[in-house]
């Protein structure tokens, strides 16, 4: 849509949220704020070490292990720290099942409150306007979009992340993972599915 010419400083950054955190990195650096380097170790931390694959693992445990399971939706938080997977931006997080008759998916309606030290970065499309007001408006118009068409009669719940309590989707086991072990099932879990815009699957082959 059309803007005002006199709202100049409403455009002093970039619309899409990508580059108005570049822009915001670049204004941290140019005033010696922060270093380059430190920058760049703590986006490879949370894209290699603190990646999806730690709440890959948290799934994958309780998919292979009842008792796990168990214990991991009677004390969530307390589960994650003893796993060495708590930190900032996870310090409270709540477990949501799928099961045949309900899809869950997660959105954060205010900003971008999300799971970090579970599921690393955000993906931009998690923080963007589209998806944090149609996700909740439209939920089976926008799980369409990302190619996951669910029957009629499978409700979906939409859980709002905020500051305080942050959601992990607990996607349903594909029939694939029966006699795996953790380690093995682990893979069929995606980034994606622990929020709610996917369901697990078959990792891709590998095409390098």
């Amino acid at each position: 849509m059309p803007h005002d010419h006199d709202d100049h400083a409403h455009h002093l950054l970039p619309s899409d949220p990508e580059l108005k955190l570049k822009a915001l990195e670049q204004i941290l650096l140019d005033k010696g704020l922060v270093q380059a380097e430190a920058i760049d170790e703590i986006i490879d931390s949370y894209a290699h070490k603190i990646g999806p694959h730690r709440g890959a693992e948290l799934v994958a445990r309780a998919w292979t292990d009842i008792a796990f399971k168990e214990q991991l939706f009677e004390n969530t938080d307390a589960v994650i720290t003893e796993m060495g997977f708590s930190g900032r931006q996870g310090e409270h997080v709540v477990i949501v099942e799928n099961t045949p008759e309900c899809h869950n998916l997660v959105v954060c309606t205010l900003c971008s409150c999300y799971p970090w030290p579970l599921l690393g970065i955000p993906p931009s499309w998690y923080k963007s306007d589209a998806y944090r007001s149609r996700a909740v408006s439209e939920p089976r118009t926008v799980l369409a979009e990302f190619g996951l068409e669910l029957a009629e009669d499978v409700s979906v719940r939409v859980w709002d992340s905020t500051a305080e309590i942050r959601y992990l989707v607990l996607p349903m086991p594909p029939d694939e993972i029966s006699g795996l072990s953790w380690q093995d099932a682990a893979q069929y879990v995606s980034r994606d599915a622990m929020i709610g815009t996917a369901i697990a699957a078959a990792p891709l082959p590998d095409k390098g």
